[in-house]
């Protein structure tokens, strides 16, 4: 099996599950619990916690666990809408971001909040002048995807946050699920951001939202008492361990897992660059581990099958989107609505070896020729 979908769903490392079965195993008891092995559990719990924090350089700042990065996302969303509502009830966010954001934002929409669009530039950026125009005084909320999940455009964060700066009333949400373990994270200018470990060699079932100590959020799951007031919940430990663990890895191995993904990047778009059909919707500010194409007039779904029953798994776009849905990152950044319904998304990793690239293009010339010659 070729296995070429890693902005799904990554293997866990080793080294992540050693630390969550050790963790599970030497941690019986609840983190909140006051008796000893409760506060046992509790210390080791807030160790995961700073190493966390450690790691990605954060100070003043509360990590929230989330049982992945869609809660993370509504909870960041929906958090503090309701919070600061009589603030202002405008949100802006761009078209690239993910459904759970998506998802989040049309409910809040029919709650009564007001949400604007920024366009993206051919070369999937935001349109940060848009942004200036679209900005107000009652707007309380943007949020911006770090990587998006079927382009890989790597927003300017930090562009977006100087702007936002002028509006100290606006909180600046960012959605890093697809950029950690894949670009260096610079996330100062972000009042909050989320991200799961599943997308970088950690465990499903879990995800972060890391926000402002200052910062306020409505509660979206009501109970007892947890690590925190933002979300109740027992707390769960070891893989809040697994999380550390793989953000440990995914950090320290960044430069050389990227620097060969880019030569396998270079490979795929030099090889199908040359079908007629083949239309690269990546950009040039797209990460190597996210390669977009498509092929106007052809049924992705079926090539995609096809390629399947080869033993090669690539996905049409993100995992969470509507079977035979348009994809509305490719139609916001071309403008091609035949474009946006013919995608096929190839995602690789450091795991992913010239043999597994070779058989690829060996098998898309195979399906290229039944659909598309």
């Amino acid at each position: 099996m070729i296995y070429l979908d890693y902005a799904a769903d990554t293997p866990a490392a080793r080294e992540v599950l050693d630390v969550f079965s050790d963790t599970a195993l030497r941690y019986a008891a609840n983190p909140n619990s006051l008796h000893t092995p409760g506060r046992q559990a509790g210390a080791r719990l807030a160790e995961c916690t700073e190493q966390i924090k450690t790691l990605l350089n954060l100070k003043n700042s509360d990590v929230i666990y989330t049982s992945g990065a869609t809660e993370a996302n509504n909870l960041a969303l929906k958090g503090v809408a309701e919070k600061y509502r009589n603030s202002g009830k405008h949100i802006i966010a761009t078209y690239l971001e993910h459904s759970s954001v998506n998802g989040a934002l049309a409910a809040l929409q029919n709650s009564g909040f007001e949400i604007d669009y920024v366009d993206s530039g051919s070369d999937g950026l935001v349109d940060l002048e848009q942004l200036k125009a679209l900005l107000r005084k009652d707007t309380i909320l943007v949020s911006a995807c770090y990587v998006d999940s079927e382009m890989g455009v790597t927003q300017k964060i930090h562009d977006i946050a100087a702007i936002l700066s002028g509006y100290p009333g606006c909180r600046f949400h960012v959605d890093a699920t697809q950029a950690v373990g894949k670009v260096p994270l610079s996330l100062d200018g972000a009042d909050l951001f989320t991200f799961s470990p599943h997308k970088f060699y950690g465990l499903n079932g879990s995800g972060i939202l890391i926000k402002k100590e200052e910062l306020l959020l409505e509660p979206q799951i009501h109970g007892g008492l947890s690590a925190t007031p933002y979300r109740s919940g027992t707390p769960a430990l070891a893989l809040a361990a697994a999380c550390a663990k793989a953000l440990e890895l995914a950090l320290a191995e960044l430069a050389p897992r990227c620097e060969h993904v880019s030569g396998l990047n270079k490979k795929l778009r030099a090889a199908l660059t040359k079908y007629p059909k083949v239309k690269i919707n990546s950009t040039a500010y797209s990460v190597p581990h996210i390669l977009s194409v498509s092929m106007p007039g052809v049924k992705t779904e079926d090539f995609r099958d096809e390629l399947d029953a080869y033993g090669v798994c690539v996905s049409t776009r993100s995992a969470c989107c509507a079977p035979n849905s348009v994809s509305r990152p490719v139609y916001a950044v071309t403008k091609d609505r035949k474009r946006a319904v013919s995608t096929l998304r190839v995602s690789l990793s450091h795991l992913t070896t010239e043999q597994d690239v070779d058989e690829f293009l060996a098998c898309f010339e195979k399906c290229y020729d039944k659909f598309a010659g």
